[in-house]
């Protein structure tokens, strides 16, 4: 682990802090998680993004689900 230095806005400083003391962690601690988060949210968005421009490129034809309707199952036998 390394030890890095930041500089945040006074207000947020303090909600972390609070925050921290009423979850019982370190403000390490809570960033730590923050960050790891954030990062995949931001992973997901990156592979959402993917996905939308390959169904941009290739779009969805009008017959290419339809093999499967016949395995729907909604339960109302």
């Amino acid at each position: 682990m390394r030890t890095i230095q930041m500089t945040l806005d006074d207000d947020l400083v303090k909600a972390v802090d609070r925050v921290s003391q009423e979850l019982r962690t370190t403000r390490s601690a809570f960033t730590r998680k923050a960050l790891r988060e954030a990062l995949a949210r931001y992973n997901l968005e990156q592979l959402e993004q993917k996905h939308c421009r390959g169904y941009k490129q290739f779009p969805v034809t009008h017959d290419e689900f339809s093999v499967w309707e016949t395995e729907q199952d909604w339960g109302e036998k």
